[in-house]
């Protein structure tokens, strides 16, 4: 067995939910590290990798690693790289450079020396290039700098993998699926307990937990980029295609609520879970967090309430966590809680003791997951 080298992006923070999944899913030499996932396997491990992580942004594949300290070294490191052994000149290309502390500041120039090294191989082995597509390319080429190194790395995914394919609308600054996955997971959430979303926007964490309750692969119902690579054998993708359908449950009524006061946002949600099949499976009201009661006497609640970016908004949410503490102890005893939020206040305004704060960035904001146990009579902080 062939054994090449990965690297899956994703959300800081959740690094070691994504390290699990590639475990459970049988990758080796699994090893986080700030941003990410390193990890080893064959072509088939990639495939499920892309298929069925719900918490990855991309599955990178390693091509190699050098000394790099000016645009010559990188782009000797990129001729280095037979690139027509990896995919064909009639698909287009797209070079992306990210730096930590690189000598080489000007990145854009750093891209196209390594485009210009890609090209030449090609021509020198084919007589001809590939052409570069920066919106839709076929294959996305990605190289990531520090002060004395380059990686150079094969996007197998094209499109991120938070795109599962199924959103048709957005509420403003939606939460990323894999984001959303990810605190779900961290949550522990596995799709027996009744879940409740009060603020549910554009639907996010409710068709996420879905997806886990009914065991539904995230990567289903999109294309990839690996099927345009040279190795790829259709037959292998068909076939773990055919068992993730096979592992899915029935989409029936989920113990999975969603409401929120915004009308609008309700309406995306509803238009997001037809997309996703899942209109039956969810149920969705119109209604203010603090009017809302549970239906049962345990269960989650995951949301992301809306950050105070205006004065006015600020001074808004301020005034509603305190109250939100009183909700919370006046009607959800035997209720596991988790707010995803950016915004410092809550956790000193809810009056409530966290159990648990988990540092995560929703892109550049850097937020806590807070968990609140309601306990009869406990977790009040005055």
């Amino acid at each position: 067995m062939h054994v090449d080298r990965f690297f899956a992006p994703c959300p800081r923070g959740l690094e070691p939910v994504l390290a699990h999944e590639l475990n459970t899913l049988g990758a080796s030499q699994v090893t986080p590290t700030e941003g990410g996932v390193a990890f080893a396997g064959d072509f088939s491990i990639m495939m499920k990798a892309n298929l069925h992580s719900r918490t990855a942004s991309r599955i990178l594949w390693r091509l190699g690693q050098g000394r790099c300290r000016n645009e010559a070294d990188l782009y000797k490191l990129a001729a280095g790289v037979d690139w027509p052994l990896l995919f064909a000149v009639e698909n287009t290309i797209k070079v992306k450079v990210d730096a930590i502390r690189s000598p080489l500041t000007n990145l854009a120039f750093a891209a196209l020396k390594i485009k210009d090294a890609v090209c030449d191989v090609f021509r020198d082995k084919l007589g001809e290039r590939p052409s570069v597509n920066t919106r839709t390319p076929d294959m996305r080429i990605q190289a990531f700098l520090t002060a004395d190194t380059a990686t150079l790395y094969l996007d197998t995914s094209g499109e991120a993998l938070f795109k599962r394919g199924w959103r048709r609308e957005t509420q403003d600054a939606p939460l990323r699926e894999n984001l959303a996955a990810g605190i779900l997971l961290l949550a522990g959430y596995t799709g027996d307990t009744p879940l409740f979303d009060p603020m549910c926007g554009s639907g996010t964490l409710l068709i996420e937990a879905a997806d886990i309750a009914l065991n539904r692969a995230p990567g289903r119902g999109r294309s990839f980029a690996f099927p345009k690579l040279n190795g790829f054998v259709p037959n292998n993708w068909a076939t773990l295609l055919e068992a993730a359908r096979a592992a899915e449950r029935r989409v029936t009524s989920l113990p999975i609520h969603g409401s929120d006061r915004y009308v609008p946002a309700l309406e995306t949600a509803h238009n997001n879970l037809v997309s996703a099949g899942l209109e039956k499976a969810i149920t969705l009201a119109s209604a203010d967090i603090l009017e809302t009661r549970p239906w049962i006497d345990h269960g989650l609640i995951v949301t992301n309430p809306p950050y105070g970016v205006r004065l006015d908004d600020q001074d808004r949410l301020a005034a509603l966590y305190p109250r939100l503490g009183d909700w919370l102890k006046q009607h959800w005893a035997g209720w596991n809680v988790f707010f995803l939020t950016g915004d410092p206040l809550l956790a000193k305004k809810i009056r409530l003791s966290a159990s648990r704060r988990t540092p995560l960035f929703n892109g550049a904001i850097e937020c806590r997951l807070f968990e609140y146990r309601m306990i009869a009579g406990g977790n009040r902080r005055d």
